[in-house]
């Protein structure tokens, strides 16, 4: 399996977005059509890694950012609530800075992201990929255990989060010890503020599907078989409701990119040619 850290050629850089500075990962030429990838909660743009060089060997000049707070993108200003709107303005703010028309990918809560940034501007938006992504709120057991960290958010801090995590999930056996330095520095280096309104946002978030429609922006909807955030079968019917084309990746669960890239990858170019 891929990881976060197979980033192969791609640059480290920066992008300034309506004010907000977004640590990047970048791949491809400046002059290709752009591709901006946008991660979830508790994400960073390192989970799209193993994409960035095969996009650009497709002729796209792929951009993954940390949204603000997350990873290496310094937070918002002190009060800011992290929520859907807000980060979609940041969003649009990155897309505008790569070209008139962007190809839009929100994995996860970047997904709602994504389809608040296309609602409020869909003529900045040549497409939009959903990768496990839902129609709504998020439920189950991810949402149950947002709400059980709260206090631990509160009273540790992330490394009392991260802690907490470790002690209920089991490492994968066999995974490499770099990648689990990777992940821990990556969550607690985040800003709790961003960590507590995103995970607010995930549990308010409403059905907006309808919307997304009316902007007539074309929009994929992809997921892993295993998906075990938003039900696939929910995920199936956003598709039908948006007309949308819907893609399964086989031996992938809720993080494609890293558990299946070259399946999700034929996905994504037969959606964007």
């Amino acid at each position: 399996m891929a990881t976060q850290l197979d980033a192969g050629q791609a640059v480290r850089g920066e992008l300034v977005a309506d004010g907000a500075r977004l640590a990047t990962l970048c791949s491809g030429d400046t002059t290709a059509p752009p591709v901006l990838l946008v991660p979830g909660y508790t994400g960073s743009k390192e989970d799209f890694a193993p994409l960035l060089d095969p996009l650009a060997d497709a002729g796209l000049r792929a951009v993954a950012i940390d949204l603000p707070g997350q990873f290496e993108s310094p937070g918002l200003p002190p009060g800011s609530a992290y929520g859907v709107a807000d980060l979609a303005a940041v969003v649009r703010a990155a897309g505008a800075a790569l070209g008139p028309r962007v190809r839009l990918l929100g994995h996860s809560f970047g997904g709602l992201v994504c389809r608040a940034a296309t609602i409020a501007a869909p003529q900045q938006v040549e497409s939009l990929v959903l990768l496990s992504s839902g129609p709504a709120e998020l439920g189950g057991a991810r949402r149950a255990l947002i709400e059980l960290l709260e206090p631990v958010l509160a009273e540790g801090g992330l490394p009392g989060v991260y802690a907490a995590l470790q002690s209920v999930s089991a490492v994968e056996p066999g995974t490499p010890p770099e990648l689990l330095t990777f992940l821990e520095r990556r969550f607690v280096t985040g800003d709790p503020a961003m960590l507590s309104g995103m995970g607010s946002a995930l549990r308010a978030e409403p059905d907006r599907v309808a919307e997304l429609a009316a902007t007539g922006v074309p929009v994929l909807v992809v997921h892993g078989a295993d998906d075990d955030a938003w039900p696939p079968a929910a995920q199936q019917d956003m598709a039908r409701r948006l007309g949308a084309r819907y893609e399964v990746v086989p031996g992938a669960a809720h993080s494609a990119a890293v558990e299946n890239p070259t399946a999700l990858l034929r996905h994504l170019t037969d959606f964007w040619r």
